[in-house]
């Protein structure tokens, strides 16, 4: 332990950098291979959906849960554990023989990648103190993960299709043992030692209730929005929510410290981390899909396609340490969102217009916005906790980044298909009405990326009409998911940037309400 405890701050920011990377990476890799997989497993769109909101439900749910584990248990044993199932999940995944069997995997490989994200958030958080050498270290995460965003799409659109889309979650148990071995020897062992004991009824009730309304969100599509159970679900989701508050409030030392609450400059920052993340970072799940079914791109090409998105990406966490020494939090946010919100308008105007490079113009854009914000956003969530309390401060951060993105998968995949599926009724009442019977199932496949599925399901006499109407009107509901998700950022710069103008609560008093 004493070795440990002498080893390179630096090599530490590596290493956790590095199981930071393997979970964007592998988050956003999946993205490309979602049509691969929905041809080769025979799914919709709706089991598509489930392939990312598995993942991404299981790790929004146990983010805070995990949070408390790195603090109590130690964030380098926590690393361990989490890296263990994050490969033996990955295995699950690419022996998965339907589309059922890979949800349950990617859930269980949600629950290492919380265990992972926590852990390594925080080891950064105890490691650097001074508020320079801090600033610089999320700043070098920040273009970590930029990095893994750029090579994402690329690598795997090359897996894919070259190797099979199997082999993009095969190829984690090399990465996943070498980063065993790294965390090893380079995160020395830290931990809360006043942490509190685990919560296992909050912990419950949040994980189900982001269950409730995400189930209500995709399965709304297949069972229809006026059906008893979508608002059951919906409203059981936000009943759940406040009986997750309610039980945090009795607690002596919660998962979440809900007297941080009183702070608008911490509102302000989780709202910032969930508009950057539910208008900007799903992004690199969604676009891939226009780039494949709207512009008919291969899984390469459209890998390469999102360059311009992950280099500007990548490029502006630099910019935006520079511009921190000139600039307010509240102004470099805000820019960040508005930035999001005009890229995504833009792509709105570049889908409608048909043609790549406006589209590239426009997703270059977005990614300056998420590049200013990636990193940003975290540095300014941490600054409002004791350095004692890191675990829980990542816990609330990530979680508000995942569970944005899960949400905005369930409502901006609710509105692609229903309106693609409006779009395609019209166009069929006036050119096809004999076929409006397949409408919701034709509009489901195309939308998931099969539109050899979706044209099998009418006569070989029909397809030449149907297919491009098809193809309209998914570019139709793509275009109106992304001036939704342009307007959401700019409400969401006017908002944050407002809030986090108020003065940053003193660590102190976050301290004592953490103790009381």
């Amino acid at each position: 332990m004493p070795v440990k405890s002498k080893v390179s701050p630096r090599l530490t920011l590596l290493t956790a950098s590095g199981v930071c990377s393997l979970i964007v990476l592998d988050t956003n890799i999946v993205a490309v291979t979602l049509p691969t997989i929905a041809r080769d497993l025979g799914a919709n769109f709706a089991d598509i959906e489930w392939v990312v909101s598995a993942y991404m439900l299981a790790f929004a749910a146990l983010l805070l849960p995990a949070g408390s584990i790195a603090d109590r248990f130690g964030r380098q044993k926590t690393l361990l554990c989490g890296l263990a199932i994050f490969i033996l999940a990955s295995i699950g995944c690419g022996a998965a023989p339907n589309a059922l069997f890979l949800d349950i995997a990617r859930a269980i490989k949600g629950v290492g990648g919380a265990l992972l994200l926590t852990s390594a958030l925080a080891s950064i958080g105890h490691t650097f103190h001074d508020e320079v050498e801090r600033a610089k270290a999320w700043a070098f995460w920040g273009a970590c993960m930029g990095v893994a965003m750029t090579a994402a799409p690329t690598v795997g659109g090359l897996i894919t299709e070259y190797m099979g889309w199997r082999w993009i979650f095969y190829l984690n148990l090399p990465v996943g043992l070498l980063l065993m071995v790294m965390v090893w020897r380079a995160v020395p062992e830290s931990r809360d030692t006043q942490s509190a004991r685990l919560d296992p009824w909050g912990s419950l009730a949040f994980s189900a209730s982001l269950l409730c309304l995400i189930w209500g969100l995709i399965e709304a599509n297949r069972i229809g929005w006026s059906n008893p159970l979508t608002y059951a679900r919906l409203i059981g989701g936000a009943l759940l929510l406040g009986l997750f508050v309610v039980i945090e409030r009795m607690q002596r030392r919660p998962m979440v410290d809900l007297q941080l609450f009183k702070h608008p400059r911490f509102i302000g920052t989780l709202l910032g981390m969930f508009a950057y993340a539910g208008c900007a970072q799903v992004m690199m799940t969604l676009l891939p899909f226009y780039l494949q079914n709207g512009l008919g791109f291969s899984a390469i090409a459209s890998g390469l396609g999102m360059l311009p998105f992950a280099l500007t990406m990548l490029i502006c966490p630099r910019i935006g340490v520079r511009l921190a020494s000139r600039f307010a939090p509240a102004t470099l946010m805000a820019a960040g969102l508005t930035l999001v919100g005009s890229g995504n308008l833009l792509s709105a105007w570049a889908v409608s217009s048909g043609g790549y490079l406006p589209f590239a113009l426009a997703i270059a854009v977005t990614g300056a916005g998420a590049g200013l914000l990636n990193g940003d956003t975290q540095k300014n969530i941490m600054a409002c906790v004791p350095r004692e309390r890191t675990g829980m401060a990542s816990g609330m951060s990530t979680t508000m980044r995942f569970s944005a993105i899960v949400l905005a998968i369930g409502v901006f995949g609710a509105l692609l298909s229903s309106h693609t599926e409006l779009l395609l009724r019209t166009s069929l009442t006036a050119q096809g009405a004999q076929w409006l019977g397949q409408t919701q199932g034709i509009a489901s496949r195309v939308v998931a990326g099969d539109m050899t599925a979706a044209m099998g399901l009418l006569p070989e006499t029909a397809r030449t009409v149907v297919e491009p109407l098809a193809r309209q009107a998914f570019v139709g509901g793509f275009s109106l998911l992304l001036w939704v998700a342009g307007l959401l950022a700019l409400l969401g710069a006017l908002v944050v940037g407002t809030l986090m103008r108020n003065p940053i609560p003193a660590p102190s008093t976050a301290a004592i309400s953490a103790k009381a």
